[in-house]
């Protein structure tokens, strides 16, 4: 993934607060040679004072014997995406039908070296971090070892922690744009109001060039 200058991150905390709040990426681990990536979709609950985000795997799932041969991984997660029609993007003066069509988007991609929790009393521990996360109301039981409801249920599961070894974050909103585009970029949005159209425009709008 290129991050030019104009779409990096500003700093840490501005990929870490996007990150708190969208939880649900895909993992990619190699396959055996010869194979394709394994790649998952999930659920994860990052944390940003351990240094780690937490998920879980059914046991039979290939993946978690993926991570046991290689345990270098990507989490990647991207959402607040749009598509920008090309006249969007054209200049003052210039034709409107010669605007070329992009794509916003948020990105984060997390390098990790992946540990398969088995231990029982750690996998019930991984997952009330997990449900802390999704449900702070509560409204759930406990997971404890040996204990009703979920400790019978916890063979079937593996728990991974994903040390993150590094990071790559990226904003593409316009950073390069002129003022006069960025302006219909963020008037465009307000009149479509599609899917994730809000999401986007307030990110240029947060981002504009000091």
């Amino acid at each position: 993934m290129p991050i030019h200058p104009w779409d990096a991150p500003r700093d840490d905390e501005e990929w870490r607060r996007w990150l708190a709040v969208h939880d649900f990426g895909q993992l990619a681990v190699n396959g055996p040679p010869g194979e394709p990536p394994h790649v998952q979709p999930l659920h994860f609950a990052y944390d940003a004072e351990r240094g780690e985000a937490v998920t879980h795997l059914a046991r039979p799932n290939p993946l978690r014997s993926a991570v046991e041969a290689n345990p270098e991984a990507v989490l990647s997660v991207v959402d607040d995406y749009v598509h920008v029609p090309g006249p969007w993007q054209a200049e003052p003066g210039a034709p409107s039908e010669h605007g070329v069509p992009t794509s916003l988007y948020a990105s984060v991609q997390l390098r990790c070296r992946a540990h398969v929790v088995d231990d029982p009393a750690e996998k019930a521990a991984l997952l009330n971090r997990q449900t802390g996360h999704f449900q702070p109301e509560g409204g759930s039981a406990r997971a404890a070892a040996g204990e009703a409801p979920y400790g019978r249920l916890l063979s079937g599961i593996r728990g991974l922690r994903l040390e993150v070894t590094g990071v790559r974050a990226k904003f593409k909103y316009a950073g390069k744009r002129s003022e006069a585009v960025r302006e219909r970029i963020t008037a465009g949005p307000a009149d479509r109001n599609g899917a994730r159209d809000a999401e986007a425009r307030a990110h240029v709008l947060r981002r504009q060039p000091a």
